[in-house]
């Protein structure tokens, strides 16, 4: 089972790095991209249970991330968000939990442990 998965990232190079190495490596496919809050917030209401994962970076060309991790609050307990940002602080990471975030992970160093959090999304659960 493919995890449709929705990302919000303005840097082209990096979206399609990112696109790549989780179609490769994990179940993950693709349903669409966004560059700016607006689009992400959008999309994401307009589709809401067309995605099983939104992936947002927080400094966005217009807008922030912190905006469309607002819109998805309403999601389905199904539904995984997460952050993916070269700003995971110890203050963002408060703040994207309290606004419901499922992980956060560091760009810069974290993107193995984001590859495993996707592969054990889709574990068969035992019971």
């Amino acid at each position: 089972m493919r995890l449709k998965t929705f990302i919000v990232e303005d840097n082209a190079t990096i979206r399609e790095n990112l696109i790549g190495t989780l179609e490769e490596l994990t179940c993950v496919q693709s349903v669409g991209t966004a560059e700016t809050e607006l689009e992400g917030r959008q999309w994401l209401t307009q589709n809401q249970g067309d995605w099983d994962l939104a992936i947002v970076d927080l400094f966005l060309r217009q807008g922030t991330g912190l905006g469309v991790l607002e819109a998805c609050q309403g999601r389905q307990p199904k539904q995984k968000v997460i952050v993916l940002s070269n700003y995971a602080t110890a203050d963002i990471r408060q703040r994207c939990a309290q606004l419901g975030v499922d992980a956060v992970f560091d760009k810069s160093n974290e993107i193995d442990a984001l590859v495993s959090y996707c592969l054990e999304l889709r574990q068969p659960t035992e019971g």
